[in-house]
């Protein structure tokens, strides 16, 4: 039974399940990818990912002076038959990741059709499976003004299936606070590791503070933004009324032609804004717009822009 087969054999609604996540097809692929961290991080199995951390790996890469108390098994009687110098050999060592792939289940992410919510949860399981497929330590984090689910760290290929029922569970809904979720998030879970943060990012806060409280604790922060273009157009002119989808709050205003440009304007300003406070940070960043194919954002855009490699 392929992937996609089990999530529509598990949906309660099968209206719903067409394109949920991705097909056997795009699995296989998606193994040849791997997170691209630049930082590296302790680890607690050996996985698919070398560090240049020196330790009792399979690959020797060098030497160093024997110290009192050190392992006799390591060290190098060929050197010592040769020089009399007691040298010890250091290996590279293959360690696991911890990624965890911070999934915004606040209420803007319910708009639009298809949602960005839809799209967001198929690039959530996409990017856990390529940490799953590599040996990786995977966890999903759903969150809005603060951590409202989790699934444990899991590893190797077929927890995916816990992958999808967390993702069929989560609900878009409430306001959106990352800074307070990150600070949650990061209490949680002492292990450091790669934060991906997929979000639409329309945090009255601002963006800065939370991708900042990720940074601050250590975590290597990735930003996936998930954008609507057309969520920067305006009504037509006239009467209106603005109602935020979060908080419920309405507004009465007027649109002329000049306040819909200064909208699209502000608008234009703010996602510059974000992609060049992450590019000034060296935090990956990417657009991913939902009226674009999945498919190609994983695996293209993503590797270009270094999430994957």
């Amino acid at each position: 039974m392929s992937l996609l087969d089990y999530f529509r054999r598990t949906k309660p609604s099968p209206s719903k399940a067409r394109d949920d996540l991705f097909d056997e097809a795009f699995q296989r692929r998606l193994e040849w990818l791997a997170v691209a961290s630049r930082r590296l991080f302790g680890g607690r199995l050996r996985a698919e990912r070398r560090t240049k951390k020196s330790g009792s790996g399979l690959e020797f890469v060098d030497h160093r002076e024997y110290a009192p108390g050190d392992d006799l098994r390591y060290l190098d009687w060929a050197v010592y038959g040769r020089s009399e110098k007691m040298l010890l050999r250091l290996f590279e060592e293959e360690e696991d990741l911890a990624i965890y792939v911070l999934l915004d289940c606040s209420g803007s992410m319910a708009v639009g059709e298809p949602s960005k919510f839809d799209h967001a949860r198929k690039l959530a399981a996409a990017m856990a499976y390529v940490g799953l497929a590599n040996l990786d330590r995977v966890a999903l984090i759903a969150w809005s003004t603060a951590v409202t689910r989790r699934m444990p760290p899991a590893r190797g290929k077929g927890r995916i299936f816990k992958v999808f029922d967390f993702l069929r569970a989560v609900k878009p809904e409430g306001e959106t606070a990352l800074a307070d979720a990150a600070r949650a998030f990061a209490a949680e879970n002492k292990r450091r590791g790669v934060a991906v943060i997929i979000s639409d990012l329309y945090d009255p806060a601002g963006f800065e503070r939370g991708i900042n409280a990720i940074r601050y604790q250590k975590f290597e922060p990735m930003v996936i933004h998930v954008v609507d273009p057309r969520e920067a157009e305006a009504a037509p002119d006239g009467d209106v009324t603005l109602v935020d989808v979060e908080t419920g709050d309405a507004r009465d205003v007027t649109l002329t032609p000049a306040l819909v440009a200064k909208y699209r304007d502000a608008h234009a300003q703010w996602r510059a804004e974000l992609e060049g406070f992450c590019k000034n940070r060296q935090v990956p960043y990417v657009a991913a717009d939902v009226r674009e194919p999945f498919e190609e954002q994983v695996l293209g855009l993503f590797r270009r822009v270094g999430l994957v490699r």
